[in-house]
């Protein structure tokens, strides 16, 4: 990763966070975008990331779409119409944002990544619109590939991870398998992490266009964690 330049979605915490740290470690210059400076729900705000990076650092080399919210964590009967919507601007059209910027400028040896979520391929009691969101963006990072497959774009399902969304999720008051989980039962964000990271480099190029899942002992395996 030695001298490109990564940008990544939703990095003031969590995986992003965790993601941003890794990035850095592997030799990269890292743009960390929060809400403050790119609300990816926005599209004259992600653009405008976009075109920030180009005149700071003259190249984009990575994209990592990793915002995401969790609420409003409601059964369908009431969760409130303008939350839902929202959840579905940050989680599904925030990465249309983020590649629809990104894909005219990015490097032809580039990467476009987007954390999925097992909530993309299995319904989840009160997160409807998390569980949605989740699964357009699944199509939409296929989608991508289709239609550029000389580039990596690749999507990581990381499993749950030790973040404060899961503490919001326990608190959230809906019953769900993974509510019902423990705070020792998830993941360090540091390994999901390392899987981006890893998932931009020659070691990962057979499995472009897929999502890749950390519940995988292979992928674990092979990734080293």
């Amino acid at each position: 990763m030695q001298g490109r330049i990564v940008a990544i979605t939703g990095a003031a915490k969590g995986i992003g966070l965790a993601a941003a740290e890794a990035f850095r470690a592997a030799g990269a210059t890292v743009v960390a975008l929060s809400r403050k400076d790119c609300d990816v729900a926005d599209w004259d705000s992600v653009r405008g990331a976009v075109d920030r990076i180009l005149r700071d650092h003259g190249r984009l080399d990575v994209w990592i779409n990793n915002a995401g919210v969790i609420d409003p964590m409601a059964r369908l009967e009431d969760a409130d119409p303008d939350a839902w919507r929202r959840a579905i601007d940050v989680n599904l059209t925030g990465v249309f944002h983020g590649m629809r910027a990104a894909l005219p400028v990015i490097s032809r040896q580039g990467a476009i990544l987007t954390v999925s979520s097992g909530a993309a391929h299995a319904p989840l009691e009160g997160w409807s619109a998390y569980c949605a969101g989740k699964a357009g963006a699944a199509m939409l990072t296929r989608a991508a590939h289709l239609e550029n497959p000389d580039l990596r774009i690749m999507g990581l399902s990381p499993g749950t991870v030790a973040t404060d969304m899961q503490r919001a999720i326990k608190a959230g008051g809906i019953d769900n398998r993974v509510s019902r989980l423990e705070f020792s039962d998830h993941i360090p964000p540091e390994w999901p992490a390392r899987a981006l990271v890893w998932m931009c480099g020659g070691d990962a190029a057979d499995l472009n266009g897929t999502e890749i899942s950390l519940r995988d002992p292979a992928i674990r395996a092979r990734i080293g964690i």
